[in-house]
């Protein structure tokens, strides 16, 4: 039943990435058409109309560990990527509401001066099996979780580029985007725990 509820939310997901398209093509349309005054204000009314009618969308649960009740059936390192969210226009990819938080946040710190990169967003169970065995299990003094427990297999973690000025404006504003440092021997490491889960 899990297989077939993640299923039929994998496709409820494609369809509005699907709506979002074709409302991308319809205001560049409108831009030829009729010149940037009307194409923002397309674009204004399409996003608009976008929202209300994908409002549900935004809500989600979590199990009692902590994970995406969305995500869940597919299993830790699984998780297919058209149930993942892009963060910004980068290539990196974690749980929807988690890339909208990270886009928000890496958005807000350029508009204080501060950049933050990503170098490590959702990783595969595969992706994770290498990771161990490059760098090490975290609990032997290595860098890496063991393979199906990681918080980047849920899409729930990044790794970020941050120099000082950045990591200490994560250490002061991250915690309202959702995001918490939690892997002591790891400034980079950066997991999205919404609502102080």
């Amino acid at each position: 039943m899990n297989s077939r509820i993640a299923d039929i939310q994998s496709r409820i997901i494609s369809l509005q990435t699907a709506q979002a398209t074709a409302a991308t093509t319809q205001a560049t349309r409108a831009t030829s058409a009729t010149g940037g005054a009307a194409f923002a204000n397309y674009l204004a009314d399409a996003v608009s109309a976008q929202s209300s009618t994908t409002g549900p969308a935004k809500s989600y649960s979590l199990n009692a560990k902590g994970i995406p009740t969305d995500l869940a059936a597919y299993g830790n390192g699984k998780i297919p990527a058209s149930a993942l969210g892009q963060v910004g226009d980068t290539r990196h990819r974690l749980w929807a509401p988690a890339a909208e938080s990270l886009t928000k946040m890496i958005a807000d710190a350029k508009k204080d001066g501060v950049k933050i990169g990503i170098t490590d967003s959702y990783r595969s169970y595969d992706e994770q099996v290498d990771l161990v065995r490059r760098k090490g299990l975290y609990s032997q003094g290595g860098l890496a979780a063991k393979p199906g427990t990681s918080e980047h297999g849920w899409g729930m973690a990044a790794d970020l580029d941050l120099n000082a000025k950045a990591l200490a404006w994560m250490r002061t504003h991250a915690a309202k985007y959702g995001f918490d440092e939690n892997v002591p021997r790891e400034t980079w490491h950066w997991a999205y725990k919404p609502n102080g889960v």
